[in-house]
């Protein structure tokens, strides 16, 4: 069969999106309501990769236990320990935030995984997931990675103001949202400031690390910011600001005008604003989500409580633009409840 030896890979992504993850400390709440999120909204069987620490192993598998049979059977989980295949684990592990760097070796680690998304423990999904893996269909024949930009506007931008190193455009882009061509990736010959021909990813990991570290503020971004300056155009496929929307996006005004047109797609809560009360629209939204029972009514435990929580939040910045916030999830629980009454109907009229 011709078509299955030129694509052998393609059958098991498309059977399920693959969903990565690192969780350190104390991350474990806010990774699973990221989870959560996903399995809410997501069409198609998900596939979680979670890199935790071993005292964490045991709570994500009695927690995910417990989720009910109907969303269940959504998806599959796997949970690694935290291993760093090249250089020095203790360098890695204090590199940023603890355990971050072992995002930089998915492609090694995760060798039978053609596509993923990988996502920072402080991201929720307001959509589908099917619709961000959707854009891997979007790349051209050379590109394997797909970020959204660090920033919209480079005057206030962190990168085009501070970075000592080099970043990718005018204002770099931010890791916390990313989607991976592994099988490409480890194909790959990367252009570096190391030596004048290609090196693998895996090769260049270390000794890029080693030369940047005295500059790098943000660890692993910082190096993903390293890498692609030097393979821009060729590799890296750049989403819009709907797909990692952050407080920066609204704290000193609205600058995402995709997130204006269509809605936050994916929220990504960074600066622990989940968890304090600067961002109070972050937050309801986080809130909202973990409270959530996973069986009852979409719009009436959890709309329409974000609807109420969110006139609290009006007297700040991103609380005078609610509809950015709740666009796009409104648009996907009618889709989820639509689907659910149509599965309904289906079984019980049978024409």
């Amino acid at each position: 069969k011709p078509a299955e030896q030129k694509h052998p890979k393609e059958p098991s992504s498309l059977q399920c999106m693959h969903l990565a993850v690192v969780a350190c400390g104390d991350r474990l709440e806010e990774t699973l309501i990221m989870l959560k999120s996903a399995v809410l909204f997501s069409n198609n069987r998900l596939c979680f990769h979670i890199f935790a620490e071993d005292s964490l192993k045991p709570e994500f598998e009695k927690k995910l236990k417990e989720w009910p049979s109907s969303y269940a059977k959504k998806f599959e989980s796997n949970i690694y320990p935290i291993t760093f295949s090249v250089g020095n684990a203790q360098e890695w592990k204090k590199l940023f935030k603890p355990c971050a760097a072992q995002r930089l070796f998915l492609p090694v680690i995760l060798k039978d995984v053609d596509s993923l998304l990988y996502v920072d423990t402080d991201v929720l999904f307001l959509r589908p997931m099917d619709d961000i893996w959707h854009l891997l269909r979007e790349f051209n024949s050379t590109q394997l990675a797909a970020m959204a930009p660090e920033h919209e506007i480079p005057k206030i931008g962190w990168y085009s103001r501070f970075a000592r190193h080099p970043f990718y455009g005018t204002t770099g882009v931010n890791s916390g949202v990313m989607l991976m061509n592994l099988t490409r990736i480890r194909s790959a010959q990367f252009k570096n400031s190391l030596i004048p021909g290609g090196l693998t990813w895996e090769e260049m990991l270390y000794p890029l690390y080693q030369k940047y570290k005295n500059y790098i503020t943000w660890g692993d971004q910082d190096l993903l910011n390293i890498i692609f300056y030097f393979n821009p155009a060729e590799c890296l496929y750049v989403f819009p600001c709907q797909w990692n929307y952050r407080p920066d996006h609204c704290m000193y005004g609205s600058n995402c005008r995709g997130a204006e047109d269509e809605g936050v797609s994916i929220l990504h809560g960074n600066r622990g604003v989940y968890h304090d009360d600067k961002q109070p629209t972050f937050k309801a939204l986080y809130e909202v989500i973990r409270d959530f029972p996973f069986e009852d009514n979409l719009f009436q435990s959890l709309y329409y409580p974000l609807q109420s929580k969110f006139l609290d939040t009006v007297h700040t910045l991103c609380g005078r633009i609610p509809q950015v916030f709740l666009k796009q999830i409104e648009k996907t629980m009618k889709k989820v409840y639509e689907n659910r009454v149509i599965v309904y109907l289906g079984a019980n009229h049978r024409y």
